[in-house]
């Protein structure tokens, strides 16, 4: 059976009749006693976090939950929903337009971090800052916000929550002092302020906490989902069939023979 029981290898699960344990422990003593966040912590990172990790943690998770029915995520959603697609179908048919352009600035944003952090830390960010523009172009990943100006309101609360948990020793803060620094160069570059966003915020959570950048965006999805099973679910509330992206009553711009 060995050549049959090797077919997939985890150190995930441990399961057979009337015994479950996620990385070595029982499922019983995780239910009612682990959070949400914790377990999220320790099913992708293999050990238990701290009640003050998984703090910080649930609070960049629960910063993205949603951004309304104008994010091409939601509105996918609730146009699926009257489709007739049920919920599932609908939160599948959103997360799979969670890409590197909505969606992927988390990850990308780590990435930075990783990359001025590797250089020497704060005071290497408008270097590798622009070395980044000059590979990725203009934008730089998790700062400026075309809708909120001219402060994201996520930003600031995760960034004082990052900095009380560096004070007290859950965090290095570094990643933190990086993003500021990403910030004021980006601001002084434009002449105008270009504050970080909550791509940017909850990267210097993520990176804080050791999250590489792949499970960056994997958060985002996790923390998205949230809002976009509840938009899904009022849709589906609310009625309606075959919703497109536009009233009928408006049309494209035609521009063909």
């Amino acid at each position: 059976m060995s050549d049959v029981a090797d077919w997939w290898r985890t150190a995930i699960i441990d399961m057979e009749p009337g015994r479950i344990a996620l990385r070595g422990h029982p499922i019983e003593e995780i239910i009612g006693t682990a959070s949400f966040a914790q377990t999220i912590w320790l099913m992708t990172r293999g050990a238990m976090p701290s009640e003050a990790e998984a703090h910080l943690l649930e609070a960049a998770l629960v910063a993205g939950v949603d951004h309304g029915p104008q994010a091409p995520s939601i509105a996918a959603a609730r146009m699926a929903v009257t489709c007739g697609l049920p919920l599932n179908n609908a939160m599948a048919s959103a997360v799979n337009m969670l890409g590197d352009v909505h969606g992927g600035a988390g990850e990308q944003a780590v990435e930075l971090y990783h990359a001025i952090d590797a250089a020497g830390g704060a005071e290497a960010a408008p270097a590798t800052v622009e070395n980044w523009r000059k590979k990725h172009g203009k934008y730089v990943p998790g700062f400026g916000h075309r809708f909120h100006t001219p402060t994201d309101p996520r930003a600031p609360r995760l960034l004082a929550l990052t900095e009380a948990a560096a004070a007290d020793g859950t965090c290095s803060g570094r990643f933190a002092a990086i993003g500021r620094a990403v910030e004021a160069h980006l601001s002084a570059s434009a002449g105008k302020p270009v504050p970080m966003n909550i791509d940017g915020a909850t990267a210097v959570i993520f990176a804080e906490l050791g999250f590489p950048p792949p499970l960056a965006r994997g958060l985002f999805c996790l923390s998205r989902s949230v809002g976009i099973l509840a938009h899904a679910w009022e849709q589906m509330e609310q009625g309606g069939r075959n919703k497109g992206p536009t009233p009928p009553g408006y049309r494209w711009t035609y521009d063909g023979p």
